[in-house]
């Protein structure tokens, strides 16, 4: 796995290189949409984004928000999560997501929660099998017009 670095993603550069894993992921996003975006949940919902380096090659990404509701108190949500298509099965997802449950520890956060994709059953896997998280809800979304 070699050397692996995990660091926020704050400065405009550095949430512009994440595109290239991100769009993997938002593939509906060009990337000034993606920039407007992020720059947006930053701005207005604490939006945080953090990229795990691999002997300096970004090869996974995610970006959360801290939350509180009534459902489940003080979590956070995990708005994305990505590993470069190319460096798959290789841990990253798994070593960045348990970054995630650690920053929420340390931030007295009560749980981490992600919706996914219905046709995502692979990730479904990774999430309950090897990240030991529970299927608690379906998620609903209504377009307006």
């Amino acid at each position: 796995m070699g050397n692996i670095v995990i660091k926020e993603l704050s400065e405009r550069k550095e949430i512009l290189e994440a595109f290239q894993v991100m769009k993997q992921l938002r593939t509906h996003l060009d990337e000034a949409s993606y920039l407007e975006l992020v720059t947006e949940a930053q701005e207005n919902a604490g939006y945080v984004m953090y990229g795990l380096f691999a002997d300096g090659e970004l090869a996974a990404v995610t970006g959360f928000q801290p939350m509180t509701t009534l459902y489940y108190g003080r979590f956070i949500w995990i708005c994305d999560l990505v590993t470069d298509s190319a460096k798959r099965s290789e841990g990253y997802g798994e070593k960045l997501l348990s970054f995630v449950h650690e920053w929420a520890r340390n931030n007295n956060f009560e749980s981490v929660a992600l919706s996914s994709g219905l046709q995502r059953t692979e990730a479904h896997r990774f999430y309950e099998e090897k990240m030991a998280y529970d299927k608690v809800s379906y998620v609903f979304k209504h377009a307006l017009e």
